[in-house]
């Protein structure tokens, strides 16, 4: 099961699918995390929210995340092009910014999955 400890009820920018990484629009609202790059803000929990919808956005504990990709269990989850998360693998002397640490291994895309949340930055 998932432990969400701290959630926060925003605005959906565009259409978001459950279990998918979010962060902050220009228009103050959520919308999907597109890159390793992107200020990821959280994820978004067990309701899959249409523009201009209101949901609950898990910022802290633990989260199911969809996986983009296998992962092992502890690996820094960072987000794909469509929210989902994969490993944070960056090249040297790039910097990806993670949502968290995986807290069970994904076996291939489309798994969910817990994930700890604790977003930073990955340094390659």
């Amino acid at each position: 099961m998932s432990n969400p400890t701290l959630l926060k009820n925003m605005t959906a920018g565009a259409a978001i699918n459950q279990f998918r990484i979010v962060k902050f629009s220009a228009a103050e609202t959520m919308i999907l995390a597109a890159a390793a790059t992107d200020n990821m803000m959280g994820v978004c929990n067990e309701v899959s929210p249409a523009a201009n919808e209101r949901f609950d956005v898990v910022l802290e504990g633990i989260a199911f995340v969809e996986a983009g990709a296998a992962f092992a269990f502890g690996a820094p989850i960072t987000s794909d092009a469509v929210g989902r998360g994969v490993t944070a693998a960056p090249a040297a002397g790039v910097n990806n910014r993670v949502i968290g640490f995986a807290m069970e291994a994904a076996t291939a895309a489309g798994d969910v999955v817990r994930v700890l949340l604790q977003p930073g930055f990955m340094q390659g």
